[in-house]
């Protein structure tokens, strides 16, 4: 048995503690989850590192999950469109037991190897692409053989799970492991091993962003200014990355289309065209483009 599926004997009786007792339990669980993401910080940078190498070959972020895990799972590939304009096609997240599985359980879906399979060669999973599977007990099938095939077919993969003895470590080329041990509920994965989860998926997906230039001076410079509240900050933050006015912001908006290319407009004087172009030259890569 894992170690994800046993109580922790700290909290036994937890149930008859007193509520504020009770709630400092479950606030500390929180801060272990977030102390065990931490200890697999060499191997998070290994795997920023060489999935930003695989994906500025044009691959794609590929999510295997199931249950919690896949759910966390889904929902940093979901957050990487909006905020950083990353093309949704190459964002993709393969959850046991399909859509419905997203917010119904669908029963026997984690153990369904065979159907990670099915998926990821819908996709053509090739070695420009990036697999990431997400298991907090390191054993579910689903995630298991999604992961060891992704391997086969030259992509590279990366484990993030919670039990130390996993034989997850042996289906990909980066493991990220957060020890997060007994839960305060026996099973209910949700908690600090979720919370482990999420770290890592958050830290990893922007770690990865910021690599590939999707970031400058802290900024997401390539965010879609969708709707109003969005517009506002495109407009804050073009003028404080270039010392404009909100005016004059607004306005390199307005005929750039981009954050980027109104930086570019403003930075070196130029015409939208011409931003466009020496963007272009430089890879997308912002501060390139003002350096050049």
């Amino acid at each position: 048995m894992s170690s994800t599926e046993t109580a922790a004997a700290r909290f036994s009786g937890v149930e008859t503690w007193p509520t504020a007792d009770l709630a400092d339990a479950l606030l500390e669980t929180q801060l272990a989850a977030a102390s065990a993401a931490a200890s697999a910080r060499d191997a998070l940078a290994r795997a920023i590192d060489a999935a930003a190498m695989r994906l500025a070959q044009g691959g794609r972020l590929v999510y295997l999950g199931a249950g919690t895990s896949g759910r966390l799972a889904v929902l940093d590939a979901a957050e990487l469109p909006p905020t950083f304009d990353w093309p949704p096609a190459r964002a993709v997240a393969v959850m046991a037991g399909g859509e419905r599985a997203i917010l119904h359980a669908v029963e026997g879906a984690e153990d369904d190897g065979p159907a990670a399979i099915k998926a990821l060669n819908a996709l053509a999973i090739n070695r420009t692409d990036v697999v990431i599977g997400v298991a907090a007990s390191g054993r579910t099938p689903f995630a298991r053989a999604g992961l060891a095939h992704a391997r086969n077919s030259g992509a590279l993969t990366i484990g993030i799970f919670n039990a130390a003895q996993a034989p997850m470590h042996d289906d990909c080329d980066i493991a990220l492991l957060a020890e997060t041990g007994a839960e305060i509920i026996a099973g209910s994965t949700r908690m600090k091993a979720g919370t482990a989860q999420k770290i890592l998926l958050n830290c990893l997906s922007t770690g990865v962003m910021i690599r590939l230039g999707y970031v400058y001076r802290g900024r997401m410079v390539e965010m879609r200014p969708t709707n109003a509240k969005l517009q506002a900050r495109a407009v804050a933050m073009v003028a404080d990355l270039t010392g404009a006015s909100v005016d004059q912001a607004t306005d390199a908006l307005t005929r750039g289309e981009t954050i980027k290319v109104a930086v570019v407009m403003l930075g070196l004087g130029l015409d939208a065209e011409a931003a466009r172009a020496r963007l272009a030259a430089s890879g997308g890569i912002l501060a390139r483009a003002l350096a050049g």
